[in-house]
């Protein structure tokens, strides 16, 4: 990867094809990403897990924990993907965007919520002027390209793609075809996410944002993990994401450790940042913590901004807050370096 960076320094390209096209060398064919994806040097996950380990035990001050919490907030996507979804619930999740904690006015939102597309304009009315739509600073995201499983024809996801995007939804979080991508039809992935990204063209010329959901608990691999995530980017993803939440295992560390590092690749390659969001299993003030630790250290902390890192775990929250409610009340007032428990 040092070669590739010394190659083709830091400018940023025009656009995410011609990026596509000076990383591969050539357009984005069958051979080229073939090339290109079983060229990049393997994952040491032996290493990488360490690193990631290493990362996680950390302690921070107390001051650090408060921001870091306030942070971790402003940096959810509350979510609801569920079967038995109604308007009232979507509507119930809404008001918790907006005030988190009820008793605590200063608690910061969250950056988005999360739902499927058919309740995207029930969001965004509930939101109101709170909508970034309407000058606010919550999205609302859908998710699209028959999620979870992605088991559709090319027209059928593209037309879920594009409902949510006439229904007003901010990003759009789609799935890789896991089955095209583990059969090595590197070029069948790309397609369609250069589709996807397409059908996200608003009326105005503007895009919503593209979040790629690898589902890396079925990738199995770091290497492929790591193969996944630039497929994604090379084929113009906003974001790159870990889970849907419905496959065991899904977000960890080292994963998210491995997409953060082909990430910091991209950067120093192209000058383009790319966002990272890991969703599903993080439950606790403790684990945000250390991905914040994380993502500082390998891509640094203009990383941790809504634009460019989420978590997607409405379980979370309740910790969260419940971590918030204890620095106010002075629990840690007398240690000024903490665990984070």
């Amino acid at each position: 990867m040092t070669q590739l960076i010394e190659a083709a320094g830091a400018a940023a390209p025009a656009s995410r094809e011609t990026a596509a096209v000076d990383v591969l060398g050539g357009a984005a064919s069958e051979v080229n990403l073939r090339r290109f994806l079983h060229g990049l040097p393997g994952v040491d996950g032996v290493g990488l897990e360490a690193r990631a380990a290493g990362l996680g035990t950390r302690s921070i001050k107390t001051s650090s924990k408060a921001w870091a919490v306030d942070r971790t907030i402003g940096l959810m996507d509350l979510t609801t993907l569920e079967g038995a979804d109604t308007p009232g619930r979507v509507r119930s999740l809404v008001a918790k965007a907006l005030m988190p904690d009820p008793s605590d006015p200063t608690c910061p939102r969250v950056a988005a919520v999360c739902v499927y597309g058919d309740l995207v304009d029930v969001a965004i009315d509930a939101l109101g002027d709170a909508h970034v739509g309407r000058g606010g600073t919550i999205g609302v995201a859908a998710v699209a390209t028959a999620f979870p499983a992605g088991r559709a024809s090319l027209e059928v996801k593209l037309a879920d793609v594009g409902d949510a995007v006439a229904a007003g939804a901010d990003e759009i979080d789609m799935v890789i075809d896991r089955g095209a991508f583990l059969a090595g039809r590197y070029g069948e992935v790309y397609d369609e996410i250069v589709a996807v990204k397409e059908a996200c063209r608003r009326p105005d010329g503007g895009y919503a944002h593209l979040k790629v959901i690898l589902e890396t608990g079925e990738l199995k691999t770091y290497d492929n993990v790591r193969r996944a995530s630039w497929l994604s980017i090379l084929a113009g993803g906003d974001f790159i994401k870990t889970s849907t939440g419905k496959v065991s295992p899904a977000a960890t560390l080292p994963v998210t450790l491995s997409m953060l590092e082909v990430v910091r690749d991209w950067y120093a390659l192209t000058g383009e940042r790319i966002g990272v969001k890991p969703a599903g299993g993080i439950r606790s003030s403790k684990d945000a913590i250390k991905y914040l630790v994380t993502v500082a250290e390998t891509v640094g902390e203009e990383w941790l901004v809504p634009e460019l890192f989420r978590f997607g775990a409405s379980s979370l929250l309740n910790d969260v807050l419940l971590q918030r409610q204890k620095l106010a009340s002075g629990r840690y007032s007398g240690n000024d370096y903490v665990t984070i428990d």
